[in-house]
């Protein structure tokens, strides 16, 4: 069975760039950002990982930790930054998990229990699947899963705009309408009375009878 949202994130230890990490003790008691990538020096996940590590400060500010998985031992990382650096300009300053054993990619259903134990061999067609983000709370469950084919560049100002939703209605109960960006107005859930939603948000607007705005709570 797949993994979904509201689902424990599997824990598990493996080997990164910094180290020795084991999972949920990585992320202590903030957010995380896992994101996988199907194989070392591709196009596409060599503009990502730059991309990621140029909003390294951004993810800082909502508590949110970065890190990268990539199907190939931790000892190609290394080169891979490096071209990462000279085609976009930033440092990858994140650890990056070696899965070269495929473990954490079977792990979170990225890749069928069958794909073998190795990556050796292993194009990134024959690993298409492990292009997918995890944002994990400090719970340790998965708030959001994106999954992208190969060819399409995924889009990580909208994972921070999911994150800032995210955190927002935690704290509060409302949910975020469509193309919602910091500071516009919510929407206010059901669970909160008419009466309750003046008090706690000084009054709302009614749009339809199951649909009311307002300003977006302060943190």
């Amino acid at each position: 069975m797949g993994l979904r949202i509201n689902d424990t994130a599997p824990d598990f230890t493996a080997e990164t760039t910094q180290g020795t990490i084991n999972f949920h003790e990585w992320i202590g008691d903030g957010w995380a950002v896992l994101f996988s990538h199907p194989k070392n020096f591709t196009p596409v996940c060599t503009t990502e990982l730059g991309y990621m590590a140029s909003l390294a400060g951004e993810f800082e500010k909502r508590n949110a930790k970065i890190i990268g998985i990539s199907v190939d031992p931790v000892a190609d990382h290394g080169k891979w930054k490096e071209d990462i650096k000279v085609a976009t300009g930033h440092s990858v300053d994140y650890p990056l998990i070696g899965d070269n054993q495929l473990k954490v990619a079977k792990l979170y259903d990225m890749l069928p229990a069958g794909a073998g134990d190795s990556s050796d061999g292993r194009t990134p067609a024959d690993n298409a699947t492990v292009r997918s983000v995890f944002v994990i709370g400090p719970d340790k469950k998965i708030k959001l899963i994106l999954t992208y084919p190969m060819t399409t560049g995924r889009n990580f100002d909208e994972i921070l705009r999911a994150i800032d939703s995210i955190q927002l209605t935690a704290k509060h109960q409302v949910a975020t309408p469509a193309q919602w960006k910091q500071g516009e107005d919510v929407i206010i859930t059901a669970a909160v009375s008419d009466e309750d939603a003046e008090k706690r948000f000084g009054g709302f607007e009614r749009v339809l009878p199951y649909l009311r705005k307002t300003k977006q709570p302060s943190a």
